[in-house]
């Protein structure tokens, strides 16, 4: 895997190459970029897929600035730059940094595609979210959120991947989001800053400049979604000036993880 070494640290990629449109496909808290394996899989063909790992827990390398949402937008529009992309279709899953980036860093972007993802004051989302702020605020708790979770036997609960997905993500892929918060410290300590410096106005924010984003923009919701609720989706796609709704059946938040060939058709 390649990798880019920006203002704040280093991030690993994924990129298939190739002259084809450009695809960036940014993930959500606890999982890196093997989250779209079946939708890369499915584009590569027409398209060059760039999908960063984001600082979000499932990091390899700790940053050498310590992670906040308002760094990681600072570095998606970095890393953009870095690898002089124009004409992006930029893609977002479960989190919402795409949404800040797009009101504010626009000049790469040709188009936005938001899937099921944060918005609004739904920030951290859903009870998952609001346990992983908790457990980033209570000594200890990091360690003993990742210790749950990588009990295989509980992995399918409501309040872990079971919130995420309607099927169960394979065992090898959820270690392996799971592997760098269990054994590193210096990835635990970037997921803890991380978590305690949201700000919960962040998204009305960009919900307000993604107002002027008048570029073709795709919303993608989960009909099934137990975080990101249903009139989000709508909302999203009446405030974007080109915005456009599509609704899945059979899928929660991870649409690439339940219904990827959706995602690519």
């Amino acid at each position: 895997m390649p990798d880019i070494e920006l203002s704040a640290g280093t991030l690993e990629y994924e990129d298939t190459g190739g002259e084809g449109p450009v695809v960036v496909l940014l993930h959500g808290l606890v999982h890196d970029a093997t989250v779209w394996r079946e939708v890369i899989a499915g584009l590569r063909a027409d398209h060059r897929v760039i999908a960063p790992t984001l600082p979000y827990g499932s990091h390899r390398r700790p940053l050498s600035r310590p992670p906040t949402p308002d760094l990681v937008n600072e570095l998606i529009a970095e890393f953009l730059d870095r690898l002089d992309l124009s004409d992006v279709t930029l893609v977002e899953s479960d989190c919402g940094r795409a949404q800040t980036v797009a009101a504010r860093h626009p000049e790469r972007l040709a188009r936005l595609v938001l899937i099921s993802c944060e918005a609004f004051d739904n920030y951290p989302p859903g009870l998952p979210g609001k346990l992983i702020g908790l457990a980033c605020r209570v000594p200890g708790g990091v360690p003993l959120l990742v210790r749950t979770l990588g009990l295989r036997f509980l992995r399918r609960l409501p309040v872990g991947i079971g919130a995420l997905t309607k099927r169960p993500v394979p065992d090898a892929i959820v270690d392996g989001w799971l592997r760098p918060l269990r054994t590193d410290p210096a990835i635990r300590r970037d997921f803890r800053h991380y978590n305690t410096h949201v700000r919960r106005g962040e998204l009305l924010e960009a919900a307000q400049g993604l107002r002027r984003f008048d570029r073709p923009a795709l919303v993608v919701w989960a009909l099934e979604d137990l975080m990101m609720p249903r009139d989000h989706g709508r909302r999203l796609a009446e405030l974007l000036p080109q915005g456009r709704l599509v609704e899945i059946e059979d899928t929660r938040t991870l649409i690439a993880e339940d219904q990827p060939e959706l995602l690519t058709s």
